[in-house]
């Protein structure tokens, strides 16, 4: 695989980093150095680092990178590596990995400035190459040793890097504005969710106005997919372990799952998707070709044991609710039902003012044994991709093909998107599945009076309503549009003497069927103004003695800033418009 020079800057960087970490704590035990997008980490073991010492750090491997140090890179007898790394278990423990699952007879090494690391590079020739201005140590973070909850937690330091030093300025600047855009701490200020940990890690609790704006997304949904033909079921939270077992997911899936409970004598588990439910659905009553597609839509929550260094508010979360769909059809319809859930995709985002999105064909790597290992039938596995190719080929929407990211069941078209961080993130998908009828034996009878199996499409327009639901509030930073948004109108009498007239307000407008409050609290108007901004209220009236006098209010849009006076009937005309 051939490297970039920022890659080999970056890998260059936790070498350093590592170097200048010993020379501070010498009888530290090394992890890992590996590079990650914009920068690079190493781990940690027999440390005590404080975010202090960040500084410190960086300012030893500044004094390292203008020495002019050679990396020189070695190859060495697995023997002797064990010799000279016998003070490292953690170096040990990837040699002998290595030893045992390839059989390798020798190691490369890597040796720079007197510091010699476990290493397949590449590296740079010599630190002359890195700009000291364009690198940053950011983080201290606990990780397990090999991302495995029951190993130790290791101390991990994270840097990012770049060519220049405008680019880091570049990217500091934008890790600014995500933090201000983060769905956790909007979901704070403006009221919208919370997780305690009483109820357990990364358990949302949905507050009024958070809970609100959820249920205008399932609304618009349920509308949108009754239009299209689907019909909506319900299904339980848990199932039986045999339906899992049939379903496959036991077998690829069984580490995302939660434990199963005992239920007089039987197994059941926490459901980690809907799927298994539709397709006992579908099997309920016989099918003729006529009764097909079966669209079946349910927004059920559901349970995934996503592990604790991935959870990330309501993006990666323990328990969400997916815009879940199944479309059971025959073959000769497959290529219709995928554009319509393109078209669908389409017309929700363009509703949702969402543009920055694109498609992924997410194609099998069948070099990968342990994902795809029992696929049976690769050629059904490449008609599957080719009904997806050809039908993004006929919307038109540009697309990007990837190999490994398949489902294990299929193919899929996942629609992809760049997060506030800037990197590319999923929010939705589909997948085109020729292997569950089969291990579910769906059918239904053709016109010459055979059985025929169904072909499945597995479709979420949102994907979860949860992940979709943070998506916008970051790419919005919480500025709903005027008709999602869980109060639309504050009300702001400035004293005690305004109350009266600024109640009739607030009436009126409950009346005209807006969503407003009044802020009738002893605060003073900046007060009130700054707390109404912080939770992103598109409209706030502020109502004194002028007011009162002229029978008018004083608005002020979220958006377009001061507006003046305006009369109530007025206003409300204007907002009306806006609620359509």
């Amino acid at each position: 695989m051939e490297h970039t020079n920022i890659e080999k800057i970056r890998h260059s960087l936790a070498h350093i980093m590592a170097g200048a970490v010993r020379e501070k704590f010498p009888n530290m035990k090394f992890g890992i150095g590996p590079i990650i997008e914009n920068g690079f980490y190493y781990d940690f073991d027999d440390v005590e680092i404080k975010d202090t010492d960040l500084q410190k750090i960086q300012k030893e491997m500044k004094k390292l990178i203008q020495k002019n140090i050679d990396f020189e890179k070695e190859e060495i007898s697995v023997t002797d590596a064990k010799k000279m790394f016998k003070d490292q278990p953690y170096k040990i423990e990837l040699i002998e990995d290595l030893e045992k699952k390839e059989g390798i007879k020798t190691v490369s090494i890597y040796i720079s400035n007197g510091f010699v690391d476990l290493c397949a590079g590449p590296h740079i020739t010599n630190t002359k190459e890195i700009n000291i201005d364009a690198f940053k140590l950011t983080k201290i973070a606990g990780a397990y040793w090999r991302g495995d909850e029951k190993n130790k937690m290791l101390t991990r330091i994270y840097g990012v890097a770049f060519e220049t030093k405008d680019e880091l300025e570049a990217y500091e600047k934008m890790l600014e504005e995500a933090e201000k855009r983060d769905h956790r701490k909007l979901g704070k200020e403006m009221k919208l969710f919370m997780i305690s940990e009483e109820v357990g890690k990364r358990l949302p609790l949905w507050l009024p106005n958070g809970a609100f704006v959820r249920k205008k997304l399932e609304d618009y949904m349920y509308k949108t997919e009754l239009e299209s033909g689907y019909s909506f079921v319900y299904t339980p939270v848990l199932a039986n372990k045999k339906l899992y077992e049939t379903s496959g997911h036991l077998a690829h899936y069984k580490d995302d799952m939660y434990n199963p409970i005992d239920i007089e004598g039987e197994e059941y588990y926490l459901k980690p998707m809907n799927c298994p439910h539709h397709h006992i659905m579908y099997k309920n009553d016989g099918k003729s070709y006529r009764d097909l597609p079966v669209r079946l839509s349910d927004f059920s929550p559901i349970h995934r044991f996503e592990r604790s260094g991935v959870l990330t508010g309501l993006i990666r979360a323990r328990c969400f609710s997916q815009n879940d769909s199944h479309i059971y059809c025959r073959k000769n319809q497959i290529e219709e039902e995928l554009l319509n859930v393109l078209a669908m995709f389409k017309k929700v985002y363009l509703d949702f003012g969402i543009n920055d999105y694109w498609f992924r064909l997410s194609l099998p790597d069948f070099s990968n044994k342990e994902k795809f290992g029992d696929i049976k039938n690769e050629d059904l596995w490449k008609e599957s991709a080719d009904f997806a190719r050809n039908a993004l080929n006929k919307s038109g929407e540009k697309y990007t093909e990837v190999a490994g990211e398949a489902a294990f069941y299929g193919p899929k078209i996942d629609v992809q998107t760049k997060n506030v961080l800037g990197k590319e993130d999923t929010i939705a998908t589909m997948q085109i599945d020729f292997y569950m009828p089969e291990r579910f034996n769906l059918e239904f009878t053709n016109d010459k009076g055979e059985k025929e199996r169904p072909v499945i499409i597995h479709r979420a327009i949102m994907g979860s309503f949860d992940r979709f639901f943070a998506f916008l509030v970051e790419k919005t930073a919480g500025n709903f549009p005027f008709w999602l948004s869980p109060v639309q109108i504050k009300v702001l009498p400035i004293s005690d003497a305004h109350k009266e007239y600024a109640t009739e307000i607030y009436k009126e407008l409950r009346n005209s069927n807006f969503r407003v409050e009044l802020d009738s609290n002893n605060e003073s108007l900046g007060k009130k103004i700054r707390k109404a901004k912080m939770e992103k209220i598109p409209y706030l009236l502020v109502i004194g003695e002028k007011e009162v006098e002229e029978k008018t209010v004083t608005v002020e849009s979220r958006d377009a800033g001061n507006i003046g006076a305006m009369n109530l009937e007025d206003l409300i005309q204007k907002l009306s418009e806006k609620n359509k």
